[in-house]
């Protein structure tokens, strides 16, 4: 394995938050993107790595949090992109994928240089993520028709930061490939 990999972002997720419906909203949006990614990825073989919250739950392991957010009032929006048997797992607690978490480890063993991220909060996780990952020299592509918001006009502020500060590449995820391991340019 190498060369890039997908991250799906806290989308394995109840929607028992205040801004669980704005947010439902824009997840619709984005389900199909991220379903797309998922397939592309897994037909490539490249590494696909779920990070998400634990929802303070501190005894729970990957699988109970899959079962909690299948269950939830919003499980329609997890079935369809649920993790598969290869599919990676790391919990984080924090908005970042990187911080206090084991990800930059696992990806330099997997000789992981591009991450394409998808999931939700685009203005939070998504964007503290692409951070993270660029001070870690690590090359960064947004599915810009993957991510969801709570705020469009955040959102919109923090893809235009991603690729500025960050260097990060902005595509649609159609126009994201993993062949030889590789996001298409």
């Amino acid at each position: 394995m190498g060369g890039t990999a997908l991250i799906v972002i806290d989308m394995l997720n109840t929607y028992e938050h205040d801004d669980a419906e704005v947010l439902v909203r824009s997840v619709r949006d984005a389900l199909p993107g991220v379903g797309a990614l998922l397939k592309r990825a897994r037909e490539a073989r490249a590494p696909v790595i779920y990070v998400n919250d634990n929802f303070g739950r501190w005894r729970s392991h990957h699988g109970e949090i899959l079962e909690a957010a299948l269950a939830g009032r919003y499980g329609d929006l997890v079935e369809p992109i649920a993790p598969d048997q290869d599919a990676l797992f790391v919990v984080k607690a924090r908005h970042s994928a990187f911080f206090e978490t084991p990800l930059a480890y696992l990806l330099n063993q997997l000789r992981v240089r591009r991450v394409v991220l998808c999931g939700q909060v685009t203005e939070q996780c998504v964007l503290y993520s692409a951070l993270d990952a660029h001070i870690r020299h690590l090359d960064v592509t947004v599915a810009l028709d993957a991510v969801a918001h709570i705020d469009a006009g955040l959102a919109e502020a923090a893809l235009r930061m991603m690729e500025r500060n960050m260097a990060a590449e902005l595509r649609p995820s159609g126009g994201i490939t993993f062949e030889d391991g590789r996001a298409g340019r």
